[in-house]
């Protein structure tokens, strides 16, 4: 199933919607998307609530997967109230990591508006974000000539000004970035240079 197939199954399983981040980094994750209520996103940002959220809390100490219910933290600023009077009354919350202790975290929030979820349904949560988390392993085979390509394009030169740092021919650089693109499952290089930063490539 692809990262598409997977983000798709999320969203039957999450009627009220979900949020998840891929492999935080030290600003932000390679990846997130959310199908949570756009009120509630709003609000949630513009009050800074992910400071104070338990949720996120949780997320960030723990692995696996626990509903809302279960999360025996702290709410001060009565976060999980304001959730529910944007109808997200029950979810869950799952979190996983790579093995080593270096490794980057993979966390998401999943809500359901008529009832808790089930063990099964919170088992497949988890499996599918790492699954995700797992599918976005950075990759190890760039090449220096297609990191050092990423690099200048992270830089905002044009195709020309690196084919003539390089001392290369355009054609040359076109196929390390497209290389770069596919081995990073990018679809520009623009995207490709963003995501080789978020995993500390380049």
């Amino acid at each position: 199933m692809t990262i598409t197939g997977k983000t798709d199954r999320l969203s039957r399983l999450c009627p009220a919607g979900y949020f998840i981040a891929i492999r935080m980094g030290f600003f932000f994750p390679v990846f997130e998307t959310s199908t949570l209520p756009p009120a509630w996103v709003t609000r949630y940002t513009s009050r800074g609530y992910m400071v104070a959220d338990p949720v996120m809390h949780w997320c960030h100490r723990n692995t696996g997967a626990v509903r809302w219910s279960e999360i025996a933290l702290d709410d001060p600023r009565d976060v999980m109230g304001h959730a529910r009077r944007h109808g997200l009354h029950f979810g869950c919350a799952a979190s996983c990591t790579d093995p080593d202790d270096a490794g980057q975290r993979s966390f998401g929030t999943f809500a359901h508006g008529e009832r808790e979820f089930t063990a099964a349904e919170m088992g497949e949560i988890r499996d599918l974000l790492e699954d995700i988390h797992i599918a976005m392993v950075p990759p190890r085979n760039l090449t220096a000539a297609e990191l050092e390509a990423l690099r200048l394009v992270k830089n905002g030169l044009l195709m020309k000004e690196i084919a003539n740092l390089l001392g290369v021919t355009e054609s040359a650089v076109k196929q390390r970035l497209k290389n770069a693109k596919n081995k990073l499952r990018a679809k520009t290089s623009a995207q490709a240079a963003t995501m080789a930063t978020s995993f500390g490539l380049i």
